[in-house]
């Protein structure tokens, strides 16, 4: 019986060990042997996740013509990585990715390390805060005293707390985009939302139209729902979207869905403007397509700037845009609290299917949130994490500038992340480095499609004084490492208390 779960093609396969740009050779660098490369480069995609576990690999002689090489070549690359762990195989079976026995299975999205491993690694995978406190604690007390009532009941709230999805259509009214409680969904996390979004409207097959590069766990939500990614790429630096690109490919390509982040885009930080976001609404409007606007990032805004008007203010009744929100990053990634915004008529669809899903999100949770909002401790947690974010961002700026000036990125004036092209160097390789001397960050691919971004990182604000200090040294580390082509020794990483 075979062991494999999935198979991945020969052009794919192809595609993505084409996009492991490597930096050309300089004196005294010895390139290693073709099979090397391609065994080392077929064992980063497994390592990263971007090739799962338990995927059949193509036969040989088809790998080696698409990749236009000898047989010969794939066939001791394929040794190499069985004597390695990283290749099975059995006759009439084919070949199978795999990972050597106590390893830990490769991780397909950005979760965060456990706190057991932060002694000696400086997480920058993960873009999110420590809670802001004493918001969190009188939160959460604020909920228990409210909570007697509801622990009467049953406890089960498919659409979410009436009092809470009151107070978050109070607040999209207050931003002049009038709601009805009618038109709010309660549920666990924006990922919680995207996940029951994409399963209404996308279905398997579905063609789904994503920003390029977009945000890594949301693209593999997608993935695995069996959609069809269509990307569509960003304008340059920090400028939005590139509309004449949506346009051509809601023409062509009539997604059923668009999934977008106008407002300090993960990873890159852009912020669309009004006139980018009418237009994107009037071409999805006319093509058909639901237009998905997740706002996890509208208010983590780090400079004065005049924010353009929501996504949903140029379709207020909601029968094209879907607006997404999130307690999670403006307050705490543990605070599993999202929302959805929508027609009336989609809000029923999403409970009615919620049934065969969750059921509902916890309610002292709900209760916690609906506290914030209605003490104005909101707005108070969020300008700390506003300010905590602004100190970080000029500390790894300044860092990354000392210690790396040949990366390149613009500095955005909001959100978590900076999106940074790692001087031709392969991202992939860099995240695998960084793990040698203690840095742990995503490599550009995971935020793209089919390999794309091979040369960039994201690196979060997650971190700052002294520590940001120390991760740019180590990622400058992880660099000379990839620049020696891998001889670099595996300097250990130190440990290190903030």
């Amino acid at each position: 019986m075979a062991q494999w779960t999935s198979a991945v093609g020969p052009a794919q396969l192809a595609r993505l060990l084409n996009s492991q740009q490597d930096r050309p050779a300089g004196p005294g660098t010895r390139r290693p042997p073709a099979y090397r490369a391609l065994a080392d480069g077929i064992r980063l995609l497994v390592l990263e996740g971007r090739v799962p576990v338990a995927a059949r690999l193509p036969a040989e002689r088809e790998l080696a013509l698409s990749l236009s090489v000898s047989r010969t070549t794939v066939a001791a690359a394929y040794e190499a990585l069985r004597t390695e762990g990283f290749l099975e195989s059995r006759r009439g079976a084919g070949s199978w990715t795999a990972v050597p026995a106590g390893n830990p299975l490769p991780a397909r999205g950005l979760e965060p390390l456990p706190p057991e491993a932060l002694g000696s690694m400086i997480d920058l995978g993960c873009a999110a805060l420590p809670a802001p406190e004493p918001w969190l604690t009188r939160a959460v007390q604020g909920a228990l005293e409210e909570l007697p009532p509801y622990a009467h009941t049953h406890g089960d709230y498919p659409a979410g707390l009436p009092a809470l999805r009151s107070m978050i259509a109070e607040r999209y009214t207050a931003r002049g985009i009038p709601t009805m409680p009618e038109q709010i969904m309660v549920t666990t996390g924006a990922m919680g939302a995207i996940d029951a979004i994409c399963h209404l409207f996308g279905g398997r097959g579905e063609r789904i139209a994503v920003e390029s590069p977009s945000y890594a766990n949301i693209l593999q939500l997608m993935r695995e729902a069996g959609a069809r990614l269509v990307p569509v790429a960003m304008a340059d630096g920090l400028a939005g979207w590139d509309m004449d690109r949506w346009r051509q490919v809601l023409r062509d390509a009539a997604p059923r869905i668009a999934y977008v982040v106008a407002d300090f885009h993960n990873p890159t930080g852009a912020l669309a403007g009004d006139d980018q976001r009418r237009q994107l609404v009037d071409a999805a409007r006319s093509a058909g397509t639901v237009l998905v606007a997740d706002e996890t990032m509208t208010e983590l805004w780090l400079e004065d700037v005049e924010m353009p008007r929501p996504v949903c203010g140029f379709d207020p009744a909601g029968s094209t845009v879907i607006t997404v929100g999130s307690a999670s990053k403006a307050f705490w990634a543990g605070m599993r609290i999202g929302w959805v915004r929508a027609a009336p008529d989609v809000i029923r669809s999403l409970v009615a299917a919620r049934a065969y899903a969750d059921l509902g999100t916890p309610v002292l949770e709900q209760l916690a949130v609906n506290w914030l909002f209605s003490t104005g401790g909101w707005e108070q947690a969020v300008q700390v994490r506003r300010e905590q974010a602004l100190e970080n961002r000029e500390a790894l700026v300044t860092a990354m500038r000392r210690e790396l000036p040949t990366w390149e990125f613009d500095v955005p004036r909001g959100g978590l992340t900076l999106w940074v092209r790692a001087g031709g160097l392969s991202g992939s390789r860099l995240a695998e480095a960084g793990e040698r001397v203690g840095v742990r960050v995503p490599s550009g691919p995971r935020f793209g499609v089919d390999g794309a971004f091979e040369g960039y990182v994201r690196l979060p604000f997650t971190v700052g004084g002294a520590v940001a200090d120390e991760a740019a040294a180590r990622l400058a580390a992880a660099a000379r490492i990839v620049e020696s082509g891998g001889t670099g020794g595996g300097e250990a990483p130190r440990t290190f208390v903030a």
